[in-house]
């Protein structure tokens, strides 16, 4: 009988050990997020060169990833984050607060996205120089050129355009500093924004937006009737999910917009869950075309749509039942997407590099197009989305 009683205890012992060698230890969102911030500034040590670029510029990739960094500071408390977002607007910011290198007469649209980390710095520091800054980026969407309509131009270069890309650039800035400077006739500009692009881009049909639209239907991308470029880019509808997300935060529960923003966010929402690649959990380059021969499962729309749809559920915006698929999405991106470096950091791989519309060499916005544009790991693109979606992942 001892020896009995001795062969299960034992038994059970190595039972319950190998149970539990089988079972993965449960994801830390915000683990993942500090995971990732680390390897950011390890890969980067000069915030200004996160776009691997050679020059530094005041540009949308670098702002996004000071906004990612702010809010992992935000969350743990750790303030090399928040040093490293500040490291980045010292080096641009001077004195009066002018921006070394910008140029208001280009009215680039994606110059704004970099104001929105200042109101936290200038919160934090009340450092007049931040305050400036952001005065200065506000005048620029004062004079932006617009469409018919009122929407903003992409570009000077880009007439007559509206990009998806672009609302994310703008809006989510305008709806804080008219929150933060209460300037609450601001909103209307806002919400119109969104009107006018999804008025113009949305396919019912399909449930996407195109990329972009042009006004004078003059661009060859451009469809004669509609003014539309042809296809659904991934990371286009990434930006302008982001965007109608991040305006919510600011936008007045009272204002007669919130609602229609609202609708257009569970549009955008539902068409993004009818295009979720059942297996993977994630979205390929051209969304609606994932059994097409070069299209490949992309990581910066897909860490865009998860943070997107984990935020947006969070905060009631859209059916709780979108949760789970942010969760599913995110557990892809784990699994398909970050690469272990083998010297404690990571890195988010299968990131498109770049796209667009028009331009030289000229992009035509084309399937072929889309495709054939470089991939590369750890695009500030997708890198910031990710450390974004890692932080809602952790609060969900």
């Amino acid at each position: 009988m001892k020896r009995l009683w001795i062969f299960l205890i034992g038994f059970i012992l190595v039972a319950q050990y190998s149970f539990a060698r089988t079972q993965k230890k449960p994801i830390n969102g915000l683990e993942m997020a500090v995971k990732m911030a680390d390897s950011e500034i390890k890969h980067f040590p000069e915030p200004w060169t996160v776009d691997f670029n050679p020059k530094p510029v005041w540009n949308y990739t670098q702002g996004l990833i000071a906004h990612a960094m702010i809010k992992v500071w935000k969350e743990n408390g750790n303030v090399t984050y928040y040093n490293y977002a500040k490291t980045y607007a010292d080096h641009f910011i001077d004195a009066k607060g002018i921006i070394g290198g910008y140029k208001v007469d280009e009215y680039n649209i994606d110059c704004v996205n970099s104001g929105k980390f200042l109101f936290d710095l200038y919160d934090k520091t009340k450092d007049d120089r931040y305050l400036k800054t952001i005065n200065h980026l506000r005048d620029q969407l004062k004079t932006q050129p617009r469409t018919s309509e009122g929407g903003f131009w992409h570009k000077q270069r880009y007439p007559h355009q509206m990009w998806l890309d672009g609302l994310y650039m703008g809006a989510p800035f305008l709806a804080q500093y008219a929150s933060v400077m209460n300037e609450p006739a601001i909103f209307d500009d806002v919400v119109n924004q969104f009107l006018i692009i999804h008025k113009h881009t949305y396919n019912p049909e399909i449930g996407l937006n195109y990329h972009g639209w042009d006004e004078s239907k003059q661009q060859k991308w451009a469809d004669p009737k509609t003014g539309c470029s042809p296809n659904y880019w991934g990371r286009a509808m990434g930006w302008y999910a982001m965007a109608l997300v991040d305006i919510l935060d600011y936008l007045p529960q009272n204002h007669p917009g919130r609602v229609k923003i609202l609708d257009i966010l569970n549009q955008v929402a539902n068409g993004i869950k009818k295009y979720q690649d059942p297996k993977s959990g994630l979205w390929y380059q051209v969304l609606d075309q994932g059994n097409r021969q070069g299209n490949y499962l992309e990581a910066t729309a897909s860490s865009m749509f998860t943070y997107a749809l984990l935020k947006a559920s969070r905060k009631g915006y859209i059916s709780n039942d979108f949760k789970a698929i942010g969760i599913k999405a995110y557990n892809g991106i784990l699994e398909n997407f970050i690469r272990n470096n083998g010297d404690g950091t990571i890195s988010l791989t299968k990131c498109c590099s770049v796209a667009g519309l028009g331009g030289t060499p000229y992009r035509d916005g084309s399937y072929e197009y889309y495709i054939r544009e470089p991939v590369r790991a750890d695009d500030p693109k997708g890198v910031g989305p990710f450390i974004m979606a890692s932080l809602e992942f952790n609060n969900n």
